[in-house]
């Protein structure tokens, strides 16, 4: 095994596991991510640890579980003297790159979601203020022409071009360099001049951003540019290229929003599919039927077949859009003759509802269809092409790496590395995972914002709500599109009293270890 390799980790963002052509879909082609996949091992029981965006990216930055790193939800911070893996790559002798979407800051001026939230005294929280600097993901970081200097180290890395938001109009870096080629830039990010187009998909929307000036060719070109630049280097790279997409709003530009057609895809699973819906199911099919506003455009919601479609279709374009730039960043590195040395992953932070029970987006329901994500690791080790349908999850991946790269990890850390799977040590890795989905405020029907915990076997999902006397039982052998919630099930009653458990033994495994103690008394 070669020591000390190079890593490439892609990511992207709000992508299901099933949307590859290496994992059978019938429609979307990435035949670069899939020549990935055929020289690696791909996982098919790949798990996000929360299936949104802040929490989880913080779990793949720490190995640590939201409840315990603190960013619980959007909108909340990584605590700047929260240690990441990325730290101990640097402090290990690794040049580190952030090269996209972070997300580990607020990347809006927004303020916070929950209104109700109860008044505080004269002393607002459990914890001091640690002086941490929390807004360099902020839009106002970038409004001048010249380059934001980023203040490096961030959670570790050393180099950082800097995406923020979604959709045509990124921030961030994204943001200087668009304005630079683009002197027409606010006539382009007008969308009184969209493109015509007949869609009425929820966040449709045909940007005149032309191909070469999209936030996709942005990470290609800053990816292709930090790669060329580790050429002849000593140091071995941890380089993290991070793609804002396909996340809604959809809108893939040129070629790319014409590239699949809407009924090319088939919704599988309408709203009447599904047996013994939950409560914030029911409460957004009601929405939906009744026409009424939306509550948030982050928010699960639900639309007829055609705009599902349509939204497929576009989601589909921007996820090919990536394939095409994947392609050129590994032939990069081919070309700079460091692809024998590096191991190249590809992950998502989590998936999308994407049709599923006339479901978009994400919300408090973790079903496979947002919690199950792709994961491919490439090794130089063995390029080997496998799959394996071993359960994992984003908190595993710190651990993972760090083995990986011959460093220790700190104490703290949540999970276990699963190199020997990797390896052809070990069948599996784990009996079961935990994910948890903690709500900024009030939405799907709550009343008070929720707090999911489910527990993942090779067998079931079984989830429970705080405060809630319903949940959710699945059994992904006889049902592995979660059709039949089984909750109420007097058949499968001591199947959920094992699975709860499992779930309290998981929960009890929450607290922090960190730091240790310096006395016995």
């Amino acid at each position: 095994m070669t020591d000390r390799p190079n890593f490439l980790f892609i990511m992207t963002d709000q992508q299901r596991a099933d949307w590859l052509g290496c994992a059978g879909h019938p429609v979307v082609r990435t035949p670069n991510i899939d020549a990935i996949a055929a020289a690696g091992m791909r996982f098919e029981n790949f798990h996000a640890t929360s299936p949104v965006c802040m929490p989880n990216r913080a779990t793949f930055m720490t190995g640590r579980y939201p409840t315990t790193h603190g960013l619980r939800y959007n909108g909340c911070t990584l605590s700047t003297r929260a240690n990441t893996f990325v730290d101990v790559l640097a402090a290990s002798g690794y040049h580190t790159a952030a090269i996209g979407k972070s997300h580990l800051q607020p990347m809006t001026a927004f303020p916070p979601l929950n209104p109700d939230a109860p008044e505080t005294g004269p002393i607002a929280e459990a914890w001091r203020d640690d002086g941490g600097y929390y807004e360099q993901e902020e839009p106002g970081r970038y409004q001048d022409e010249d380059w934001y200097q980023f203040q490096t180290p961030y959670y570790g890395y050393q180099h950082v071009d800097m995406v923020t938001e979604h959709g045509d109009k990124c921030g961030g870096h994204y943001r200087q360099w668009f304005k630079q080629r683009a002197p027409n830039w606010q006539a382009l990010h007008d969308k009184a001049n969209q493109l015509p187009h007949d869609y009425t998909c929820p966040q449709a929307y045909r940007t005149p951003v032309p191909e070469a000036l999209y936030p996709t060719s942005f990470v290609k070109e800053r990816a292709i540019q930090y790669l060329e630049g580790r050429q002849g280097e000593a140091d071995p790279f941890f380089a993290f290229v991070s793609f804002p997409d396909p996340h809604h709003p959809f809108n893939p530009p040129g070629k790319y929003w014409d590239l699949y057609k809407p009924e090319h895809f088939a919704l599988d699973l309408p709203y009447e599919a599904h047996h013994n819906p939950t409560p914030p199911m029911r409460f957004i099919h009601e929405a939906w039927q009744s026409g009424a506003k939306q509550f948030s455009a982050q928010t699960a919601t639900m639309a007829s077949e055609r705009q599902l479609q349509e939204a497929m279709a576009l989601s589909a374009g921007m996820l090919t859009m990536i394939d095409d730039a994947v392609g050129e960043i590994v032939a990069s590195l081919k070309k700079a003759g460091l692809y024998e040395n590096t191991v190249i992953c590809f992950n998502a932070d989590h998936g999308d509802y994407l049709g599923d029970f006339n479901m978009l987006l994400k919300g408090a329901m973790p079903f496979r269809s947002i919690s199950r994500v792709p994961m491919i690791w490439s090794d130089p080790a063995d390029r080997t092409g496998r799959t394996t349908d071993a359960l994992a999850a984003t908190i595993d991946l710190p651990a993972t790496i760090l083995e990986r790269a011959g460093a220790k990890p700190y104490n703290g850390m949540q999970a276990e590395s699963f190199l020997g799977l990797l390896n052809g040590e070990t069948d599996g890795h784990r009996d079961d995972l935990f994910i948890e989905y903690n709500d900024g405020g009030p939405r799907l029907g709550f009343t008070t914002p929720s707090r999911v915990k489910a527990v993942v076997t090779d067998r079931y999902r079984f989830t429970i709500y705080k405060g809630e006397d319903w949940g959710e039982l699945y059994d992904l052998a006889e049902d592995p599109n979660e059709t039949h919630n089984l909750w109420d099930d007097p058949a499968h009653a001591s199947v959920k009293a094992d699975l709860s458990l499992r779930l309290n033994h998981l929960l009890a495994d929450l607290m922090d270890e960190s730091p240790r103690a310096q006395r016995r008394a």
